[in-house]
Formats: structure tokens, sequence, C-alpha cells
């Protein structure tokens, strides 16, 4: 149950052409996944309160994210094991607890992600957001009825990634933002010390926290690319889907500095679409409709996907119908969104969590990094694991801080 398993004819590992496709795959999964409704609110949100200085939280939480997904992509690759497995090495039963929230958060988490690709296509076709939501289940559901759904699932991801951040640039290019501005307050942050934390920690948790941690590094594994021999192109991707993130995270960020530094009010019920529409129009406002469903449809996929990976932990049959449970995972989502709306609570609460997850499973990663019987005679980089360590110390005391202010006020 531990090891990944791979059903190929050859060893994708041999392969070169092969095994750079499926980790491009895996770079646009895991930055793909990050970039749901819930990332493009909190960037328009954070930009609004924080004006310049929110380039200045960009860069922090992109550091830790590096941090973070190094070690990570690394550690599971050479293992060949997934995370939860990897926990409950290190100490035992901790990967089931980690597992189930996991999946907790992801089916939260997935609930927001349908209500944004219903929204999202009612803004550019006018159906309701219900059967915009229905729609976009079922396109994200056909993916995995066929069976090279990793293939296509991959290929599709990598697509709306790519039309996401071109729309965005040409709303960039409209607001004329004041970047030499916002390139002074990345080093010199002008906002109160208690917001940036918070927004730091929302970051991170939103970029590499709960499931979104392991998306890519365990679609290496299910395209069978593990072991000594790809550490080297395995770390290149976890930089480049960290990279792919943060590409949309500035590009975002410079659209809503742009409009909000001319004076422009935004709507405080959809502050994303007023920055499109005030930017380019009516274009602008269809744009921020397909951004939206891209965004969501491909988190909805990337949720369902790596929060089913983890349920392998409990049974070797959601291993050999992976496929089947994701479906299901969606399915359920579409459902509880449809009939009773998106639970705010529970969404709040677990996005709070989201920053916690992180530490809990980073920190077994580093220390499985110096065990025999999960990595051999692999030797691990000491600073990668002095930076992964640092990581997991400021996210414990800021997810504790962050968790507090929720449940306290």
């Amino acid at each position: 149950m531990g090891k990944a398993s791979s059903n190929k004819p050859y060893d994708i590992n041999e392969n070169a052409k092969a095994r750079r496709s499926a980790i491009i795959g895996a770079v646009f999964l895991m930055g793909l996944s990050a970039i749901g409704p819930g990332f493009l609110t909190q960037t328009t949100t954070f930009t609004m309160q924080l004006g310049a200085s929110f380039a200045f939280v960009i860069l922090f939480s992109i550091i830790l994210d590096l941090g973070a997904q190094l070690n990570i992509w690394r550690i599971i690759t050479v293992s060949n094991m997934r995370g939860q497995d990897i926990a409950n090495k290190v100490i035992p039963g901790l990967g089931y607890f980690v597992s189930v929230l996991v999946v907790m958060g992801g089916l939260a988490f997935n609930i927001g992600n349908v209500a944004g690709a219903g929204l999202g296509l009612n803004v550019f076709t006018g159906v309701s957001v219900e059967v915009g939501a229905m729609i976009s289940a079922a396109i994200a559901i056909a993916i995995f009825l066929f069976k090279e759904a990793g293939r296509i699932m991959d290929k599709f991801i990598q697509l709306a990634g790519i039309v996401m951040i071109f729309l965005t640039l040409y709303i960039v290019f409209k607001s004329s933002p004041p970047v030499a501005e916002a390139a002074y307050r990345t080093f010199v942050p002008d906002a109160p010390l208690s917001a940036l934390v918070l927004a730091t920690v929302t970051l991170v948790g939103g970029t590499v926290g709960g499931y979104i941690t392991f998306a890519g590094a365990h679609r290496l594994l299910d395209a069978g690319v593990h072991g000594k021999n790809v550490v080297k192109e395995v770390s290149q991707g976890s930089l480049m889907g960290i990279g792919v993130t943060a590409v949309m995270r500035i590009i975002l960020f410079l659209a809503v500095l742009g409009v909000i530094s001319q004076g422009v009010q935004l709507a405080a019920d959809n502050p994303m679409a007023s920055v499109f529409e005030h930017a380019a129009g009516r274009v602008g406002y269809l744009f921020f409709g397909v951004i939206m469903w891209a965004a969501a449809v491909t988190s909805v996929i990337g949720a369902a996907y790596t929060s089913v990976t983890f349920l392998r932990v409990f049974s070797d049959k959601v291993a050999k119908n992976q496929n089947q449970f994701i479906i299901a995972f969606i399915f359920i989502s579409t459902v509880v969104f449809v009939s009773i709306g998106r639970p705010v609570e529970i969404l709040i609460f677990v996005g709070a969590l989201n920053g916690l997850i992180l530490p809990l499973t980073l920190g077994p990663i580093l220390f499985a990094a110096y065990r025999k019987d999960v990595v051999g005679d692999y030797k691990h980089p000491i600073w990668q694991t002095v930076f992964g360590a640092i990581v997991v110390v400021i996210m414990t005391v800021l997810g504790v801080q962050t968790l507090y202010h929720y449940i306290v006020g």
C-alpha cells in the first residue's frame, strides 16, 4: 500500500520524452490546483486591503512555498511513497490522521470550486450558477471516464492554465498598474505587520496547504516517475509548479492594483469581476468569467484527484478503482453545492487548518529524508532540510495564530 505501482509497458524513468511530459503535467496540476476561486478572491481582496505592499506578501509566500515543495517532491519521488505513507512510517497513525484532514479539506474546498465553476459559466453563457456547476462537474467527470485519464487531465489543465495567464495579462496591460511602486513595496512594505502575517499564512495555506502540497508529487508517482535518477528533473519541476502559481498571482495582483490605483471603488460582492470590467469593459467581464471557470474546474479536478490519492491509505480498493472514486468525489461535491450551497463556516475553518496541515506533513517528510527504510542510500541536501525546517516553524506559529483568530475572533 505504501509503494506506488506502475502498470506501464515501459519504465518511464528511462524514456526522457515521456518523463518530461509527466513532469510538466505534474507542474500544472500543482500550480492550477492552487489557482481556484479562493486564490482569485484572496488575491483581489488582499490587494484592496494592502495595496502595493501585497507584493511583499507574495514574495515571502513564494519563498516559503519553495521550501515546502522542493523537499516534498524530492522525498516522495525518491522513496516512491505517497505523503501519508511516509507520515505513517515516521509516526505510526499520523498518515491516517493527515489523510482525514486532507480529504475533509479537499471536499469542503471542492464545493467552493464547483460553485466558482458555475459562476464562471454563468458569466459567459447566461446559464444559472447551479446549471453551470453541473455542466462543469460533468466535464471534469468525463475526463476520468477514459483509460488515459491521467494524460487527458494533464493536457486539459495545461491548456486552461495558459488561457488564464494570457487573459489576465491583457487586463494588466489595460489597467496600467504602478509597477515601480509595487517593486519598491516588495521590499519596503508599509502595511501593518498583523495584516501582512494574516495574508502570508493565507497565501501559503492556499498554495501549498492541504491537498495542494501533494498534487504534483503524487501525480508523478502515478505516472511512474520516481527514484534517485530523476531527482534533478523533479526538483526543477517543483520550482516550475510554484512558478506557475506565482506568475498568475503576480499578474492578477498587478491587474487589481492598476484599477484601484485609479481610485475605482470595487463591488464588494464580486471585486474581481469589478476589476476586469473596469479595466476592459464588457470584454473584461467576459474574460473574468472564462478565468473563473478555468480556475475553478481545474481546481475541481486537482482537489478530487489528490484527495483520492490520500484515500488509498485506507484500502487497496481505492488504488484499483481510483478514477471511480474521483468521479464520486466530484459528484458528491456538486450535489452538496446544488442542494445546500456553500458551507461558508466550514470553508473558513478548513482554510485555517490548511496552514497547519503543511507542518504536519512536511515535518515527518524531513525526518524521513534520513531514514534508510524510506529513501535507501539517497543523501538529501542539508540546506534543503534547513530550508524546510524553517518553513515548518514559521507555518506552525503563523498557522496557530490564524486558527486562533478564526476561532476566537
